[in-house]
């Protein structure tokens, strides 16, 4: 019988790409997001594509004890990656950006992500076999002005997986957070971001395979791209006040 992978965010973008990726491997796929009719038309591919069950979860998880609730809606099918995508940002300074929109961030970024992993993992342990991805960002190596609730979700991202990976080892459950860098979704049109020099943006199907294999191989983290790891390598010893005025001269594009 094929596994089963849980995707949230998997009507679009990083999400979408990472269940072609799982389905073409033999994976079974259940998809979570808001649009229900995009979550149907993505099972609908996959089942023809592939051969493979789906079972679509619409979702909003920025809503209060709605972890909770997905982790009830696939009651009947053994979870054996979970996939942690859904996430978004906003473009903007603090003090102007609507307070419920940046605790939405807080809440599908982090709270749903650590929930889904709280509810999920028993089972994995107890079977002794399970695989976590978490999708962070490059934007966790260093503070962002003018995104900084965004950077500082991934920031947490980061830091979670990395330790809960430590307190896994050895016990058949693996964690690994991938941390693209710019890539080409509508991430950008939803957080308001239009730079009239547009950054390098990387493939989503790219990005998505490198997720996969490095969760596959029980690697604990994989940033996409040379320049990428760079950044992840270098932005952590420098200085916070130099990284942060780099970033915000960006955004100012």
């Amino acid at each position: 019988m094929a596994p089963w992978c849980l995707i949230t965010g998997a009507s679009s973008g990083i999400g979408l790409e990472l269940a072609r990726v799982f389905a073409a491997d033999g994976w079974n796929v259940a998809l979570a997001a808001r649009d229900a009719a995009r979550l149907q038309a993505a099972a609908n591919e996959l089942e023809k594509a592939h051969r493979v069950a789906t079972r679509v979860l619409p979702v909003d998880l920025s809503l209060p004890n709605a972890a909770r609730g997905l982790f009830e809606a696939s009651a009947g099918i053994e979870v054996s990656a979970l996939v942690n995508n859904a996430g978004f940002g906003k473009h903007g300074l603090f003090a102007d950006m609507d307070l419920a929109e940046s605790e939405g961030m807080v809440l599908v970024n982090i709270m749903a992500l650590m929930q889904l992993s709280r509810l999920f993992l028993p089972g994995m342990l107890q079977r002794r076999r399970g695989m976590i991805l978490n999708v962070g960002s490059v934007a966790a190596f260093q503070p962002g002005p003018t995104m900084n609730v965004y950077y500082a979700t991934k920031a947490f991202v980061y830091s979670f997986s990395c330790a809960l990976a430590a307190e896994l080892e050895g016990s058949g459950v693996t964690v690994t957070v991938l941390n693209p860098g710019t890539t080409r979704t509508s991430f950008f049109n939803r957080a308001g971001v239009h730079m009239s020099r547009p950054l390098p943006l990387s493939d989503p199907r790219t990005v998505a395979r490198a997720g996969y294999l490095a969760a596959m191989r029980g690697k604990r983290s994989v940033t996409p791209g040379f320049m990428n790891r760079l950044v992840s390598l270098v932005s952590p010893v420098l200085p916070s006040r130099l990284t942060a005025g780099i970033v915000a001269r960006i955004h100012r594009r």
